[in-house]
């Protein structure tokens, strides 16, 4: 189950990237409902008043391009009355597009579906409470911090995508992924195979972990610069001459977490150590390259940003997978450093 919570995990996080790049944040413009409905419209037609027509407290209506919401349920007359309305005043978003609405609205159902398993989790992780108490505290911290998480996403929409509020909620998801790693290697603790290291690779693999958080933390600054120009309407050609120092120090880093993970794979390989989750970190390494590439010189496409941001995502799960395993593994051998 733990499993599917990460995966599920996973499709939170690439679809909230293909929100940001598709600018659908702003799709559904309350929460938890989108535009008042469980089910959000697919045409504009259906957000505007309408005679004769039953509406529910809460609901929408995009008026004088405007956002009002009903106070009460009921039903129209032939005449709009306007103290049946009240306008809707968290923020003055009042557009509608169908394809951002329903990209957003996919977005949130992925989130609440990522609860269930979670919730599911709970429930197994008592049966081990008196053996072991790890898997019950962990399973509530992983359901506290998807509660959070969608506190979190409300005040995202409330405050009309404040800046630097979206980078803090990709965060939480990562964080809710670590927990989940580190239950799936407790309960799967017997399976582990043995590692070996000296603390210098001990070391060196924590330090790929925190230069990967850091370049996923300096991507999103990178990225928040490309929302601001998207606002200001520059041409897509000349983003990228116009983003500043952060943008060459995470060009730059990705050289260094390249070749601190070759040294690392390479040093797996020959002594035998032990951490299969080098394989894919190495693989992922370059294809994030890849893509940065592909960004940086060809002006950004659409693709190739969520592939950007899932596979950095990945990179720090292996990476943070690799440390679980080696202090979870039913031994540890140190092997001298002149071996």
């Amino acid at each position: 189950m733990s499993r599917v919570e990460i995966t599920l995990l996973f499709l939170v996080i690439l679809a909230g990237s293909i929100v940001r790049t598709t600018g659908s944040g702003m799709g559904c413009p309350d929460w938890p409902k989108c535009f008042g409905h469980l089910i959000p419209p697919t045409e504009r037609s259906e957000l505007e008043w309408k005679p004769n027509y039953p509406y529910q407290k809460d609901q929408i209506i995009i008026c004088q391009e405007a956002l009002y919401q009903a106070r009460n349920d009921f039903s129209t007359g032939q005449q709009y009355d306007e103290q049946n309305w009240e306008a809707y005043t968290k923020h003055d978003y009042a557009h509608f597009n169908a394809q951002h609405t329903w990209i957003e609205y996919l977005n949130r159902l992925l989130g609440a579906l990522s609860g269930l398993p979670m919730l599911v989790l709970v429930g197994l992780s008592l049966f081990y409470w008196r053996k072991d108490r790890r898997p019950l505290l962990l399973s509530l911290a992983g359901l506290f911090m998807l509660g959070f998480e969608a506190w979190l996403g409300k005040l995202v929409v409330d405050g009309n995508l404040i800046p630097g509020s979206i980078t803090i909620h990709m965060f939480g998801a990562m964080l809710i992924m670590a927990i989940m790693l580190v239950l799936h290697g407790l309960v799967s603790q017997e399976r582990l195979q043995a590692t070996y290291f000296t603390p210098r690779l001990r070391l060196l693999l924590q330090v790929l972990l925190g230069l990967v958080l850091l370049q996923i933390l300096l991507g999103t600054q990178v990225r928040e610069q490309i929302d601001a120009f998207v606002k200001m309407n520059l041409p897509r050609d000349s983003w990228m001459q116009q983003v500043d120092w952060v943008f060459y120090v995470h060009r730059s880093g990705s050289l260094l977490v390249a070749g601190l993970a070759a040294w690392l794979f390479y040093q797996n390989k020959r002594r035998r150590l032990g951490f299969p989750e080098l394989w894919p970190v190495l693989l992922l390494v370059g294809a994030e390259i890849l893509l940065g590439i592909i960004l940086a010189y060809f002006d950004l496409p659409h693709w190739s940003q969520p592939l950007h941001l899932l596979f950095g995502i990945g990179l720090f799960a292996f990476c943070w997978q690799a440390l679980v395993h080696h202090y979870l593994a039913p031994q540890h051998q140190i092997i001298p450093v002149s071996s």
